[in-house]
């Protein structure tokens, strides 16, 4: 998973960096809202950590144009100045976490899992089960294994009677070079087809 860290200060980008790297994320980062908007235009992010007070562009502002824009990726506000109005403004422009500086990477750990829970089961409420199949196929090809993996593993939770999500995740694990449980799930596919 690609997540974008946007903050002025770099020891910030710098800690939040490592703490995502070692949960598995890929991580890029932005010092300021402009740089932040053009990566956003130009990249796919599964998730964004977003500075509120940040130079020229503020952070509520690049967050009220990324949704105006469209872009639906879950957004995670981190700053040091936490004031109600601005959780209010935040959570109003679609910010799924609020995180108060300082904070520990137990803290970042926490509010990744709440995130990931709380998206997966809203994802899961709004894509059919055909749209998560397609992405899950479209990843796989595109060689992004761990996306093609969750999303595969998503729709498999509700349809488990569906061979070509065995063989998806299958493959996915094959990419990942998991051979383990890649046989184990290529087992499960060759079963459906007996």
């Amino acid at each position: 998973m690609k997540v974008l860290v946007v903050d002025d200060t770099k020891n910030i980008r710098m800690i939040l960096t490592k703490c995502l790297e070692l949960e598995g994320y890929e991580v890029m980062t932005a010092g300021d809202g402009k740089q932040a908007l053009e990566m956003l235009m130009t990249n796919s992010f599964d998730l964004v950590f977003l500075d509120i007070k940040l130079p020229e562009i503020r952070g509520t502002e690049v967050l009220k144009r990324i949704r105006g824009m469209g872009i639906k990726t879950p957004v995670i506000i981190i700053t040091a100045y936490a004031t109600v109005k601005n959780a209010v403004d935040c959570t109003n422009l679609g910010a799924v976490a609020y995180i108060q500086k300082p904070f520990s990477a137990d803290k970042i750990r926490t509010v990744l899992k709440e995130v990931y829970n709380n998206s997966f089961y809203a994802e899961r409420e709004k894509a059919s089960l055909e749209e998560v199949y397609a992405l899950a196929k479209l990843s796989l090809e595109k060689g992004e294994f761990e996306k093609a993996l969750e999303l595969a593993k998503m729709a498999l939770s509700t349809e488990l009677n569906n061979p070509e999500l065995y063989l998806i995740i299958s493959k996915a694990y094959e990419g990942l070079k998991n051979s383990e449980n890649a046989e184990r799930f290529l087992k499960f596919y060759k079963l459906f087809k007996i």
